[in-house]
């Protein structure tokens, strides 16, 4: 009997665990492997996507989301000097002084494209927002 009831409780534990790692798995963030899969920009573990500025170039210059879905982007500058992030299509203008950061929200946006630029570098700073 004590043969058992040993199995018996080590095939429970074996199944509580079972279910807790799939109920964490129902519930976590896809990693970025599958946001790559989508075709869509990766995001972090903040559900940002993160923008570098560097050398005035952006990384990634080429942003894809979907449709009707509210994002943040989380600029990093990595130039000693300021930067605005400018676009006329998304309506957003936001200085990020050289060396910090700052976020640029997004709201739910229609499929198209949206250019950006850094307006104190728009020679080189360039880039666009994919909505599809």
């Amino acid at each position: 009997m004590p043969r058992t009831l040993a199995g018996l409780v080590a095939a429970m534990s074996f199944m509580a665990c079972i279910h807790v790692a799939a109920a964490q798995d129902a519930g976590s963030n896809p990693p970025p492997a599958a946001a790559a899969s989508t075709g869509y920009t990766p995001v972090n573990a903040d559900g940002q996507i993160e923008v570098i500025l560097k050398d005035h170039v952006f990384q990634p210059s080429e942003i894809r989301i979907p449709p009707d879905t509210p994002i943040q982007l989380l600029v990093k500058n990595q130039d000693a000097t300021a930067d605005e992030f400018d676009s006329t299509a998304l309506r957003i203008e936001k200085v990020i002084g050289g060396g910090s950061q700052g976020i640029v929200r997004l709201r739910g946006l229609k499929p198209g494209r949206y250019p950006f630029m850094g307006e104190f570098h728009a020679a080189t700073a360039q880039g666009v927002v994919i909505v599809e």
